[in-house]
Protein backbone atom coordinates (compact mmCIF):
# COMPACT_ATOMS: atom_id res chain seq x y z
CA UNK A 1 0.00 0.00 0.00
CA UNK A 2 1.11 3.54 -0.61
CA UNK A 3 4.71 3.63 -1.73
CA UNK A 4 7.04 5.79 -3.75
CA UNK A 5 4.97 5.61 -6.95
CA UNK A 6 1.99 7.29 -5.30
CA UNK A 7 -0.62 4.69 -6.25
CA UNK A 8 -2.10 4.60 -2.75
CA UNK A 9 -4.46 1.67 -2.31
CA UNK A 10 -3.11 -0.93 -4.73
CA UNK A 11 -6.35 -2.93 -4.64
CA UNK A 12 -8.52 0.05 -5.60
CA UNK A 13 -6.07 1.08 -8.32
CA UNK A 14 -6.10 -2.39 -9.90
CA UNK A 15 -2.52 -3.45 -9.10
CA UNK A 16 -3.54 -6.08 -6.57
CA UNK A 17 -0.91 -8.29 -4.96
CA UNK A 18 1.33 -8.92 -7.96
CA UNK A 19 3.64 -5.99 -7.31
CA UNK A 20 7.19 -5.19 -6.25
CA UNK A 21 9.45 -2.42 -5.02
CA UNK A 22 12.41 -1.79 -7.33
CA UNK A 23 16.00 -1.17 -6.35
CA UNK A 24 17.74 2.09 -7.29
CA UNK A 25 19.14 0.56 -10.48
CA UNK A 26 15.64 -0.27 -11.73
CA UNK A 27 13.47 2.45 -10.17
CA UNK A 28 15.04 5.25 -12.24
CA UNK A 29 13.82 8.05 -9.94
CA UNK A 30 10.22 6.99 -10.46
CA UNK A 31 10.30 6.71 -14.25
CA UNK A 32 9.76 2.94 -13.96
CA UNK A 33 6.56 3.23 -11.91
CA UNK A 34 3.86 1.08 -13.48
CA UNK A 35 6.17 -1.04 -15.61
CA UNK A 36 5.63 -4.80 -15.67
CA UNK A 37 8.28 -7.47 -15.25
CA UNK A 38 8.19 -11.21 -15.86
CA UNK A 39 10.23 -12.90 -13.13
CA UNK A 40 11.46 -16.50 -13.00
CA UNK A 41 13.53 -18.10 -10.25
CA UNK A 42 16.88 -19.26 -11.65
CA UNK A 43 16.75 -23.01 -10.94
CA UNK A 44 20.32 -23.37 -12.15
CA UNK A 45 21.56 -21.25 -9.24
CA UNK A 46 19.21 -22.17 -6.39
CA UNK A 47 17.32 -25.16 -5.00
CA UNK A 48 14.78 -22.81 -3.35
CA UNK A 49 12.85 -22.19 -6.58
CA UNK A 50 9.45 -23.46 -7.56
CA UNK A 51 10.43 -25.01 -10.93
CA UNK A 52 8.27 -24.28 -13.96
CA UNK A 53 6.67 -21.18 -12.46
CA UNK A 54 6.75 -17.47 -13.27
CA UNK A 55 5.08 -14.28 -12.07
CA UNK A 56 4.47 -10.91 -13.72
CA UNK A 57 4.62 -8.01 -11.27
CA UNK A 58 3.98 -4.27 -11.51
CA UNK A 59 6.49 -1.73 -10.19
CA UNK A 60 4.64 0.12 -7.43
CA UNK A 61 7.31 1.16 -4.95
CA UNK A 62 11.00 1.89 -4.33
CA UNK A 63 13.33 -0.37 -2.36
CA UNK A 64 15.85 2.03 -0.76
CA UNK A 65 19.54 1.17 -0.50
CA UNK A 66 21.20 0.27 2.79
CA UNK A 67 24.80 1.34 2.45
CA UNK A 68 25.65 -0.05 5.90
CA UNK A 69 25.39 -3.56 4.48
CA UNK A 70 27.19 -5.15 1.50
CA UNK A 71 25.31 -5.71 -1.76
CA UNK A 72 25.40 -9.48 -1.36
CA UNK A 73 24.48 -9.64 2.33
CA UNK A 74 21.55 -7.43 3.30
CA UNK A 75 22.11 -4.43 1.04
CA UNK A 76 20.13 -6.10 -1.72
CA UNK A 77 18.75 -2.83 -3.08
CA UNK A 78 22.10 -1.04 -3.21
CA UNK A 79 23.18 0.21 -6.65
CA UNK A 80 24.14 -1.12 -9.10
CA UNK A 81 22.27 -4.30 -8.14
CA UNK A 82 18.90 -4.94 -9.84
CA UNK A 83 16.55 -6.26 -7.17
CA UNK A 84 12.80 -6.81 -6.76
CA UNK A 85 11.36 -6.61 -3.23
CA UNK A 86 8.19 -8.56 -3.96
CA UNK A 87 4.94 -8.85 -2.08
CA UNK A 88 4.75 -12.18 -0.27
CA UNK A 89 1.90 -13.59 -2.43
CA UNK A 90 3.85 -12.74 -5.59
CA UNK A 91 7.05 -14.22 -4.16
CA UNK A 92 5.39 -17.50 -3.23
CA UNK A 93 4.59 -18.10 -6.91
CA UNK A 94 8.26 -18.62 -7.69
CA UNK A 95 10.20 -19.19 -4.46
CA UNK A 96 10.14 -21.18 -1.23
CA UNK A 97 9.15 -18.99 1.72
CA UNK A 98 12.18 -19.91 3.85
CA UNK A 99 14.66 -18.76 1.20
CA UNK A 100 14.13 -15.05 1.76
CA UNK A 101 16.11 -14.17 -1.35
CA UNK A 102 16.56 -16.08 -4.60
CA UNK A 103 18.45 -15.52 -7.86
CA UNK A 104 16.16 -14.68 -10.78
CA UNK A 105 16.00 -13.95 -14.45
CA UNK A 106 13.66 -11.14 -15.45
CA UNK A 107 12.41 -9.19 -18.44
CA UNK A 108 10.25 -6.11 -18.82
CA UNK A 109 7.02 -7.13 -20.55
CA UNK A 110 3.82 -5.52 -21.78
CA UNK A 111 1.31 -4.53 -19.12
CA UNK A 112 -2.30 -5.62 -19.59
CA UNK A 113 -5.08 -3.60 -17.97
CA UNK A 114 -8.87 -3.53 -18.00
CA UNK A 115 -10.36 -0.24 -19.16
CA UNK A 116 -8.51 2.97 -19.94
CA UNK A 117 -6.17 5.35 -18.16
CA UNK A 118 -7.32 7.11 -15.00
CA UNK A 119 -6.36 10.61 -13.90
CA UNK A 120 -6.56 11.76 -10.27
CA UNK A 121 -6.09 15.49 -9.66
CA UNK A 122 -4.90 16.92 -6.36
CA UNK A 123 -3.31 20.25 -5.49
CA UNK A 124 -4.74 23.76 -5.15
CA UNK A 125 -5.30 26.88 -7.27
CA UNK A 126 -2.22 27.24 -9.50
CA UNK A 127 -0.74 23.82 -8.69
CA UNK A 128 -2.13 20.62 -10.20
CA UNK A 129 -0.70 17.23 -9.26
CA UNK A 130 -1.98 14.52 -11.60
CA UNK A 131 -1.63 10.84 -10.74
CA UNK A 132 -1.87 8.56 -13.78
CA UNK A 133 -2.94 4.98 -13.09
CA UNK A 134 -4.08 1.82 -14.90
CA UNK A 135 -1.61 2.30 -17.74
CA UNK A 136 -1.09 -0.66 -20.09
CA UNK A 137 1.61 -1.18 -22.72
CA UNK A 138 4.98 -0.07 -21.38
CA UNK A 139 3.18 0.94 -18.19
CA UNK A 140 5.13 4.14 -17.63
CA UNK A 141 5.26 7.73 -18.88
CA UNK A 142 8.14 9.41 -20.68
CA UNK A 143 6.55 12.85 -21.04
CA UNK A 144 3.20 14.51 -20.42
CA UNK A 145 1.46 17.80 -21.24
CA UNK A 146 -1.84 19.37 -20.21
CA UNK A 147 -4.14 21.71 -22.13
CA UNK A 148 -7.01 23.73 -20.72
CA UNK A 149 -9.95 25.16 -22.64
CA UNK A 150 -8.21 28.55 -22.71
CA UNK A 151 -4.56 27.48 -23.01
CA UNK A 152 -2.16 25.84 -25.38
CA UNK A 153 -0.24 22.71 -24.48
CA UNK A 154 1.69 23.12 -21.22
CA UNK A 155 4.56 20.69 -20.52
CA UNK A 156 4.28 18.89 -17.20
CA UNK A 157 7.11 17.55 -15.07
CA UNK A 158 7.40 14.49 -12.87
CA UNK A 159 6.91 15.51 -9.27
CA UNK A 160 7.37 12.06 -7.73
CA UNK A 161 6.55 8.52 -8.78
CA UNK A 162 3.60 8.49 -11.19
CA UNK A 163 2.57 12.04 -10.19
CA UNK A 164 3.01 14.81 -12.75
CA UNK A 165 2.70 18.51 -11.96
CA UNK A 166 1.59 21.71 -13.65
CA UNK A 167 1.92 25.25 -12.31
CA UNK A 168 -0.93 26.80 -14.28
CA UNK A 169 -4.33 28.24 -13.46
CA UNK A 170 -6.57 25.53 -14.90
CA UNK A 171 -9.49 25.54 -12.46
CA UNK A 172 -12.80 25.84 -14.30
CA UNK A 173 -11.40 24.64 -17.61
CA UNK A 174 -11.93 21.38 -19.46
CA UNK A 175 -8.62 19.49 -19.46
CA UNK A 176 -6.84 17.40 -22.08
CA UNK A 177 -3.61 15.44 -21.68
CA UNK A 178 -0.96 14.41 -24.21
CA UNK A 179 1.20 11.50 -23.06
CA UNK A 180 4.19 9.75 -24.59
CA UNK A 181 4.83 6.36 -23.03
CA UNK A 182 8.28 4.95 -22.42
CA UNK A 183 7.42 2.66 -25.31
CA UNK A 184 7.30 5.83 -27.49
CA UNK A 185 3.54 5.68 -28.14
CA UNK A 186 1.86 9.10 -28.22
CA UNK A 187 -1.81 9.54 -27.30
CA UNK A 188 -3.92 12.68 -26.82
CA UNK A 189 -6.66 12.32 -24.22
CA UNK A 190 -8.92 15.05 -25.50
CA UNK A 191 -11.27 16.80 -23.05
CA UNK A 192 -11.15 13.86 -20.63
CA UNK A 193 -11.77 16.04 -17.59
CA UNK A 194 -14.87 18.30 -17.54
CA UNK A 195 -14.72 22.00 -16.67
CA UNK A 196 -16.42 21.37 -13.31
CA UNK A 197 -13.65 19.10 -12.05
CA UNK A 198 -12.57 19.33 -8.44
CA UNK A 199 -9.37 18.49 -6.60
CA UNK A 200 -9.35 14.97 -5.19
CA UNK A 201 -11.47 13.46 -7.96
CA UNK A 202 -10.55 10.64 -10.35
CA UNK A 203 -11.59 10.57 -14.00
CA UNK A 204 -11.58 7.43 -16.15
CA UNK A 205 -11.03 7.23 -19.90
CA UNK A 206 -11.57 4.62 -22.59
CA UNK A 207 -8.17 5.15 -24.26
CA UNK A 208 -5.26 2.86 -23.54
CA UNK A 209 -1.63 2.26 -24.55
CA UNK A 210 -0.44 -0.72 -26.56
CA UNK A 211 3.30 -0.14 -26.03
Amino acid sequence: MGGACGYGNLYHQGYGLANAALSTALFNDGASCGQCYLIICDVGRSDMCRPGTAITVSATNFCPPNYNLPNDNGGWCNPPRPHFDMSQPAWLNIGIYQAGIIPIVYQQVKCWKEGGLRFTITGFNYFQLVLVTNMAGSGSIKSMSVKGTNTGWIPMSRNWGANWQSLAGLVGQCLSFAITSNGRQYIVFQDVIPAWWQFGQTYSTWQQFDY
